[in-house]
C-alpha cells in the first residue's frame, strides 16, 4: 500500500496529505474546470436523439432523472445536471476536491470501497475527478494506483467508468471501458451494478442483445425497479413493446411513483396502437408529475393520432406553458395543425422551432411545405433548399425529409409556372416525367437517370395573395359555406383520422363541380378537359376530384397508377397497408379484422378442402377456436406450403358479365409467432387487371349516362333509385381498383356525393360512427373504402353505404349557386380558396342545413 504522509505547515487542507503528483495532478484539474462543463450520462450523452413520433426526446430525459445509482458517485453541492442553486463551476479548486473526496472516503460512498482508509482516500480523489468531469486526470489517478496494486476492483471499475464517460464516439475508449468492467465481473461476480454499467456502454454501441443479457443478468442477483426499468428502455428501443411494457409494469410494482417508467409504460401502448391505454398512462404520469412537459407532449400526440384536435391541441398548450422552447412541442403541434388544415398557425410553430434548433430537418421541411401549399413559393423553396443541403454523413441514415424534399422542390416549381394557366389546358399526370413519378409514389430516392429538373421560378409570377372571405362576391361565399359543410360529411368518424378544414374545403367544393359538371354532361353539354372539348367520361370526373385533392396538400403525389411507365405497370404498382406489423396495431383498421378473418378462415376450408381432405376435419375444429389474426399461426403448420405465411385473394364479382370475377386485393399473413406477425392486405395494379376494371367502369358509366339524360327529362322514383344504385356500383369498382396512389376514397366518395347531387339526391347522413355490418353483429365505424373492398359484391356496398347516406330530395338553392370551375379556374383561385378563413361561415345559414 502507498504511505500517506504528514502534512506541513501551511498545507491546502486539513486531514491526510497526498503524494506529490497528485497535487499536480489537482492543480491540472482545478484550471481545466475553467474549460469543462458537467458530463451528462452516457445514455443522454450517446443516444442519437429521434425527431419524429413521440419518443423524441424521452430517452434522453430518462436517462438524465433516472441514472442508475452507482452513476451518481457523490452528492456535492452541484448536482451534475446542474441547478439554479448550484455553485459555479468555476469555483471548483483542489481544495474542494480534496474535500469532497474526503466526505466521500469516510461513508464509503463509492463502488468497491476497501477496508483500508489511505487507499479509499484516493479511490475517492479520482471518483470525485470523474464526478466533476475530469476523466483523463481520473484515469491517470486509477492506472498510478493500479501499478501498485493491479487488482484493485475498485480502480479497475473506476478506470472503466472514465473511459466510458469520455465518449463512446471513440471505440477506443468504449474497447477500454468494456475491458475494465468484464475484469471487474471476473474478480467480483455477483455485483448487478457492474453488469448494469457495462449494459450502459454497450447499448450507445447497438450491441443492444448483449446489453439485454447483462440487465438480466443483473436482475437476476438482485431485481429492483430501476434495473426492469433500464432492461424495458433497451427492449422498448429494439421495437420490443409487449416485453417492455410487462418490465415497465414489473418496475412499477416495486416502486410506483416513477413518472418515467409509467410515461415508457404509456409508450409502449402507443407504439402497438393502443391510444386509449397510452392516453391513461400519460394522465397517470401527470399525476405523479404535474409538470412533466414530456408527458403532457406525449398525451397531445396520443390524442392528435386519435383524432381528437380539441384534446391534442390543450396538452400541447400545457407543455409550452411549462417551457415555451420545447422544440419537439413545436414540431408535434405544427404537424398536427397542418394536418388539420391550419396552415398558417403551423408555420407559426415551425418557425419557432427553428430559431431555437436551426438545423432541424423536419421543421425546415414543414416550414418549406406550408410555404408552398398557401402558394408562398419563393419562401417555400428556399426552406427545401435547405433541406437539401444537409447531406447525411457517410454511413448515416437519410432522413424522411432529405428524402422526399427533391419531388417536393420539383413539384412546387411545376405548380408555381402553372398558377395562371387555366386548369382545363393542361395535365399533371402527363406533364410530369413518368420515371419521376414513379420514384414519387413509391417513395423511392431521387435517383432518375437523366432526369431534366423543372425550370426555376420565374419573377413574373407572383406568389399567391391573401384572400379576405369579404373579398368574395355573396355568392360565392355561399359556395364556400356549402363546400365547407359537405366536405365534414365525408369525415371518418373513427380513431386515427385528423378532422382536416383544408381536405374539407377542397373535397366539398370538388363534390360541388362533380355534381355541375354532371348535370351539363346529363343535359348533351360538353366539357372542356386537358386542352380538348368533349363530353365528360368517368376519368373526367374523378379528375375533378383529383385536382382539388392535389392543391389541397402538395406533400402527397396523388397520381394515376396506369399513367406511370409501362415497365413499372408490368411489374405491378401495390397499394399497401399493414394492419398488423410486429407488435404495432394499425388502428384505423382495427374494426374490420374480424370480417377479414372471417374471410380467411372461409378460404383455408376451400384449400384444405381441395388439397388436404384427410385434415379437413381437424383444420375445421381447429378453425373453430380462432378467434384474432395471432391464432392462426397453428393451423399455418398444418401444410408445409403455409408453414411459413400465406396469402388469400379477394374476388370482385362483375356486373358487365356474369360469372364473371376479378381479383380484388390480396391478404398476407406471415409470421412464427406473436409479436412477430405481419398482417397485411394490398391491391396489385397491373396493366390487365385495370383494363378489366376500366371495362367494367367503362358500361356502368355509358348505362349511367343513358339513365342520367332520362332523368332529367323524367324524375320518376323509380330512375333516380336506378341511377344512384348505378354510381354506387360505378364507385365500387373505383375503390376495388385503387387506381389512384394516395387519395382515393376521399376522391370516391367526393364524386358519390356529387353524382347523387346531380340525379336530385343529397347524402344528409354522415359516415357513421357505428354501424351494423354483414357478418358481424356488433356496431363498428365505417371506412367507405374497406366497405367496398369487403363487401362480396356491388349490390352488398350499395346496401351498405344507402344504409347511412340517409338519401334525401336535394334543396333548390343549390341551382342558384355560381360554377366552381369558372369561379375557380387556375391553380392561384384554388389556393386562394383554400387559404381563405373559414369561420365566417359559422355566422351564416348555410342552404343545406
Amino acid at each position: 500500500m502507498r504511505a500517506v504522509k504528514m502534512a506541513p505547515a501551511g498545507g491546502l487542507a486539513r486531514g491526510p496529505w497526498v503524494p506529490l503528483a497528485m497535487l499536480a495532478v489537482l492543480a491540472s484539474a482545478a484550471l481545466a474546470l475553467t474549460e469543462r462543463f458537467p458530463a451528462l450520462s452516457l445514455f443522454q450523452q450517446e443516444r442519437h436523439r429521434q425527431r419524429h413520433g413521440p419518443a423524441g426526446e424521452w430517452a434522453e430525459q430518462y436517462s438524465a432523472e433516472c441514472d442508475s445509482s452507482f452513476l451518481h458517485f457523490h452528492e456535492s453541492d452541484c448536482d451534475i445536471g446542474g441547478s439554479s442553486s448550484c455553485e459555479s463551476i468555476l469555483s471548483l479548486n483542489t481544495e474542494k476536491i480534496l474535500s469532497q473526496a474526503k466526505l466521500l472516503a469516510e461513508q464509503k460512498r463509492f463502488p468497491f470501497a476497501t477496508d483500508n482508509d489511505n487507499t479509499n482516500e484516493e479511490l475517492a480523489i479520482a471518483y470525485v475527478l470523474i464526478g466533476n468531469g475530469l476523466y483523463d486526470e481520473a484515469i491517470r489517478h486509477f492506472s498510478t494506483m493500479l501499478q501498485e496494486e493491479p487488482e484493485l476492483v475498485s480502480a479497475i471499475y473506476g478506470r472503466g467508468i472514465a473511459y466510458g464517460k469520455k465518449g463512446l464516439h471513440d471505440m477506443k475508449n468504449a474497447e477500454l471501458a468494456l475491458f475494465e468492467l468484464s475484469r471487474v465481473i471476473s474478480l467480483e461476480p455477483d455485483h448487478p451494478e457492474v453488469f448494469e454499467q457495462r449494459a450502459e456502454i454497450l447499448s450507445p454501441l447497438g450491441r443492444i442483445s448483449e446489453a439485454l443479457s447483462d440487465l438480466t443478468k443483473a436482475i437476476q442477483l438482485q431485481p429492483s425497479a430501476r434495473l426492469y426499468r433500464h432492461r424495458g428502455t433497451l427492449y422498448f428501443i429494439s421495437e420490443d413493446y409487449a416485453t417492455a411494457h410487462e418490465d415497465f409494469q414489473r418496475s412499477l410494482e416495486l416502486n410506483k411513483n416513477q413518472p418515467i417508467a409509467m410515461l415508457y409504460k404509456g409508450l409502449t401502448f402507443f407504439h402497438r396502437g393502443l391510444l386509449k391505454e397510452a392516453i391513461e398512462s400519460f394522465k397517470e404520469a401527470l399525476k405523479q408529475k404535474a409538470d412533466f412537459i414530456d408527458a403532457y407532449k406525449s398525451l397531445g400526440q396520443a390524442y392528435r393520432e386519435l383524432g381528437n384536435f380539441d384534446a391534442a391541441t390543450e396538452s400541447f398548450q400545457k407543455a409550452l406553458l411549462l417551457n415555451q422552447n420545447h422544440v419537439q412541442t413545436l414540431q408535434l403541434k405544427g404537424m398536427m395543425l397542418y394536418h388539420h388544415g391550419s396552415l398558417d398557425e403551423a408555420l407559426k410553430n415551425f418557425k419557432r422551432c427553428l430559431q431555437l434548433e436551426p438545423y432541424n430537418e423536419v421543421c425546415q421541411y414543414m416550414k418549406g411545405l406550408s410555404h408552398v401549399a398557401m402558394g408562398q413559393f419563393y419562401e417555400g423553396i428556399k426552406a427545401q433548399t435547405k433541406v437539401m443541403l444537409n447531406d447525411p454523413l457517410p454511413g448515416q441514415k437519410a432522413s424522411p425529409e432529405y428524402l422526399k424534399v427533391k419531388y417536393l422542390r420539383e413539384y412546387s416549381r411545376y405548380l408555381h409556372a402553372h398558377l395562371d394557366t387555366p386548369l382545363t389546358e393542361y395535365n399533371t399526370d402527363t406533364d410530369l416525367p413518368g420515371n419521376f413519378k414513379d420514384h414519387w409514389a413509391k417513395n423511392l430516392p431521387f435517383l432518375i437517370e437523366n432526369y431534366e429538373e423543372q425550370p426555376g421560378l420565374q419573377p413574373h409570377i407572383k406568389d399567391v395573395l391573401f384572400q379576405n372571405f369579404e373579398s368574395y362576391k355573396p355568392d360565392v361565399q355561399e359556395l364556400i359555406c356549402v363546400a365547407d359543410h359537405l366536405g365534414s360529411m365525408m369525415q371518418y368518424e373513427t380513431p386515427g383520422f385528423l378532422p382536416n378544414k383544408r381536405i374539407h374545403r377542397a373535397m366539398g367544393l370538388a363534390t360541388l363541380e362533380v355534381m355541375q359538371a354532371v348535370q351539363r354532361t346529363w343535359a348533351n353539354s360538353k366539357v372542356r378537359m386537358n386542352g380538348k372539348t368533349r363530353l365528360m367520361q368517368w376519368r373526367d370526373m374523378f379528375d375533378i376530384a383529383v385536382k382539388w385533392r392535389r392543391i389541397a396538400d402538395p406533400d402527397q403525389p396523388v397520381l394515376w397508377l396506369d399513367q406511370m411507365p409501362a415497365r413499372s405497370l408490368s411489374r405491378g404498382f401495390n397499394n399497401h397497408i399493414n394492419l398488423i406489423r410486429g407488435q404495432v396495431i394499425n388502428m384505423r383498421y382495427l374494426e374490420y379484422f374480424e370480417k377479414i378473418l372471417h374471410f380467411i378462415k372461409d378460404r383455408i376450408l376451400v384449400y384444405h378442402g381441395a388439397n388436404n381432405p384427410k385434415g379437413l376435419l381437424e383444420v375445421r375444429e381447429a378453425l373453430e377456436k380462432v378467434h384474432k389474426v395471432e391464432d392462426l399461426l397453428p393451423i399455418m403448420k398444418f401444410n408445409s406450403k403455409t408453414r411459413d405465411g400465406f396469402t388469400v385473394n379477394t374476388k370482385v364479382p362483375s356486373l358487365k358479365d356474369q360469372g364473371k370475377e376479378y381479383d380484388g386485393f390480396t391478404i398476407t399473413i406471415t409470421g412464427d409467432k406473436v409479436g412477430n406477425i405481419l398482417f397485411s392486405v394490398e391491391t396489385q395494379t397491373t396493366e390487365e387487371r385495370t383494363q378489366l376494371y376500366h371495362a367494367e367502369i367503362d358500361a356502368l358509366y355509358k348505362d349511367l349516362t343513358a339513365k342520367g339524360k332520362i332523368l332529367i327529362l323524367s324524375a320518376e322514383l323509380g330512375e333516380v333509385d336506378a341511377v344512384c344504385n348505378l354510381i354506387l356500383s360505378l364507385v365500387y369498382y373505383f375503390y376495388n381498383l385503387m387506381p389512384l396512389s394516395r387519395g382515393s376514397s376521399v376522391i370516391a366518395y367526393s364524386v358519390i356525393m356529387g353524382a347523387l347531387m346531380a340525379s336530385g339526391k343529397e347524402v344528409s347522413g354522415k359516415i357513421p360512427k357505428g354501424k351494423a355490418s354483414i357478418k358481424i353483429s356488433k356496431c363498428i365505424s365505417s371506412l367507405v373504402d374497406f366497405e367496398a373492398m369487403t363487401a362480396p359484391g356491388s349490390e352488398a356496398f350499395t346496401k351498405i353505404a344507402r344504409s347511412w347516406m340517409n338519401l334525401k330530395s336535394i334543396s333548390p338553392s343549390y341551382k342558384s349557386l355560381p360554377s366552381v370551375s369558372e369561379t375557380f379556374p387556375t391553380l392561384r383561385t384554388m389556393i386562394e380558396v383554400l387559404n381563405t378563413d373559414s369561420s365566417h361561415c359559422l355566422k351564416k345559414t348555410i342552404v343545406v342545413v
